[in-house]
């Protein structure tokens, strides 16, 4: 198919994910021959545009308009038009806006043409030191305790690196989380800022990254975190032997009674918010493991 924007496509475009010269020349040129361009915040975007003076007309697509969004750009496709989509940051459809636009073209037999680039979980895997042979990337975490304790509780015992997006403002919650289900010498990265000014990658056991960020006053910018994957002990290996099951309520609440001095009462909240779970149904938890 000849690669030309003025034939009627759609037209996944990446964007850089903060320097703004981790672009192609290819998505460059296909940004300004399009006739559309179809923005998460055409705002942000404009900024890009603005910067290598593309002047294509842009409308606005994002996760609360993007069932009658889809439908209109469809249409203006099958009528002839050639849209991009490009997302305020990377690829998209990577957690970001896109799958209903494109699922939908290709159900109506439109050409979709990814145009690819930066990519901030790809960019943070190949300077993280970890693994690469095999890998999953699970977007974002949830932001509730218990939902992101249940997530990180099924790929315990993974073998591969595990690559996650995180908001600035839950990253030593989920930190605390990763300590107390995988242990912590569990190695694991926090890629911070990735191309920007302060880009910064703290790598290390999982303790010691908890322990680094609770020292800063805040953490702020953008975050992936990726967390090694389980090591197979010589002993597990020989007999399939599966590894130490998290501890139960009462099992936690007397480790920081220990290691935090926290009195009953105060360590037992502490676990019902680290399982997502009220105060009162940790409580009778506790009683029935006696």
């Amino acid at each position: 198919m000849s690669d030309t924007a003025t034939r009627p496509t759609l037209y996944l475009v990446a964007t850089p994910i903060g320097n703004l010269e981790d672009i192609t020349l290819r998505a460059i040129r296909v940004l300004k021959e399009v006739d559309l361009i179809a923005c998460e915040d055409t705002r942000q975007t404009q900024k890009l545009l603005n910067h290598y003076s593309i002047s294509t007309r842009t409308t606005s697509y994002h996760e609360h308009n993007e069932a009658a969004k889809s439908e209109e750009l469809v249409k203006q496709i099958e009528a002839g038009a050639s849209v991009a989509l490009v997302t305020d940051a990377g690829m998209p459809g990577i957690s970001d806006p896109g799958y209903r636009l494109i699922t939908l073209a290709i159900r109506r037999h439109i050409p979709v043409v990814p145009v690819p680039g930066a990519c901030a979980f790809l960019a943070a895997l190949v300077a993280s030191g970890l693994p690469t042979d095999s890998f999953r990337f699970n977007g974002f975490l949830a932001a509730k305790s218990g939902q992101r304790s249940a997530t990180l509780e099924a790929i315990r015992n993974s073998s591969h690196t595990q690559i996650f997006y995180e908001a600035p403002h839950r990253v030593i919650e989920t930190l605390m989380d990763v300590v107390e289900i995988f242990g912590g010498t569990r190695p694991v990265v926090i890629a911070r800022e990735i191309t920007k000014l302060h880009e910064e990658f703290l790598r290390g056991p999982a303790a010691e990254a908890l322990e680094k960020l609770r020292a800063r006053q805040a953490v702020k910018g953008e975050i992936t975190l990726l967390i090694g994957k389980a090591e197979e002990s010589a002993d597990t290996a020989r007999v399939g032997t599966a590894a130490p099951s998290r501890p139960t309520i009462r099992q936690r609440v007397q480790q920081l009674m220990s290691e935090e001095k926290l009195d009953e009462k105060a360590a037992l909240k502490r676990v019902a918010k680290e399982r997502g779970v009220s105060k009162s149904e940790a409580y009778r938890e506790m009683q029935r493991e006696k």
